[in-house]
């Protein structure tokens, strides 16, 4: 008995196809041939994209991203998903810029920031938590409703601080390594470690699996969907800080376009699943390198932007017909 339970859960090496062999391969080493194989196509094609100083341009752009995904790959792992990140980033940074600027605000613009993106994720949170309402629904109206109030308290301008004192965040090193750089390492490790060595996480891979399931085996179900949106607002909150001290200003029509998109494309293309219950963080952060080193190889190259944003588009249902494909090899 116990030999053919064997057979039905883990069949053979021997015994499986070629297609189910591809499959488990692709599972196992995800998308990093993609990025080596980017990696050196574009070092052949563009000159200069090899050298230290491109390579370390590539990773403060990828920086924002992969905080951003980070969040995405909590909720995504919920069978979630959070349109209004973008929106949400927008809106914190002007708080943020704002903030510096009071008398003896300084560092309260940090703070300020992340608040602000904690909190219109726990209002996603509680709206999908208690209200019962679908994700992309309520994201989906966050992403415009949160975009109208970031332009409304910009007054519809740029924010602008020359004295913002975290400047240095976007803009300066710590032991040779940008202070965004080693922020989006940080992040990172600590979703690691929180999906993969906390209980927390254990309840955040069972509710994507099997809400009904879980809540049955009496996981609080409402508590992990509000941790997971609240996780995803307050990492677009930090990534509004990453982006004002880059920019050392914010705007509330602008900035944020479309950065939902890039973190859910490197969220997909780093193997978690619409469905939910599947995928890693360290997945996530080689699918931000994908697009950030993709971005960076098509402006090297000289390809305008319109075909840029063909490109990425065409990425993302790449990722969403990849994780299908995935999803079927799992089944069979």
């Amino acid at each position: 008995m116990e030999k053919t339970m064997s057979n039905i859960t883990a069949p053979s090496p021997v015994t499986a196809s070629p297609r189910e062999r591809f499959q488990s391969m692709m599972r196992a080493v995800g998308m990093l041939p993609v990025l080596l194989l980017l990696t050196l196509g574009f070092g052949m094609l563009a000159e200069g994209f090899l050298t230290g100083q491109n390579l370390s341009i590539i990773a403060q752009q990828a920086s924002i991203n992969i905080v951003l995904a980070a969040g995405m790959t909590f909720v995504t792992l919920t069978a979630g998903i959070d349109l209004s990140v973008g929106s949400i980033l927008a809106v914190s940074a002007v708080v943020s810029v704002m903030a510096s600027m009071l008398p003896g605000g300084g560092y309260l613009g940090i703070a300020a920031g992340l608040a602000t993106g904690l909190a219109f994720g726990l209002i996603n949170g509680g709206l999908v938590a208690f209200g019962k309402l679908p994700p992309f629904i309520v994201t989906l109206g966050a992403l415009t409703a949160v975009r109208g109030i970031a332009r409304l308290l910009g007054d519809d301008k740029t924010v602008f601080n020359p004295d913002l004192p975290f400047a240095f965040i976007g803009n300066d090193n710590l032991l040779g390594v940008p202070w965004l750089v080693w922020i989006a390492a940080a992040v990172i490790a600590g979703s690691w470690f929180i999906l993969r060595r906390t209980v927390l996480g254990l309840h955040i891979y069972s509710v994507g699996s099997n809400p009904e399931a879980s809540r049955l085996s009496g996981i609080k179900v409402w508590k992990v969907l509000l941790f997971v949106y609240a996780m995803s607002g307050l990492l677009a909150g930090l990534g509004a800080v990453m982006a004002s001290a880059r920019l050392m200003a914010a705007n509330g029509l602008q900035l944020g376009q479309s950065y939902e998109l890039d973190a859910i494309a490197a969220v997909i293309l780093g193997g978690t699943s619409f469905v939910g219950g599947v995928g890693s963080i360290l997945g996530t952060l080689i699918g931000a390198l994908i697009i950030a080193v993709l971005s960076n190889g098509l402006v090297l190259l000289g390809v305008s932007d319109i075909w840029q944003y063909i490109i990425k588009g065409l990425v993302i249902i790449g990722a969403v017909a990849l994780d299908r494909y995935r999803q079927s090899g799992a089944r069979t």
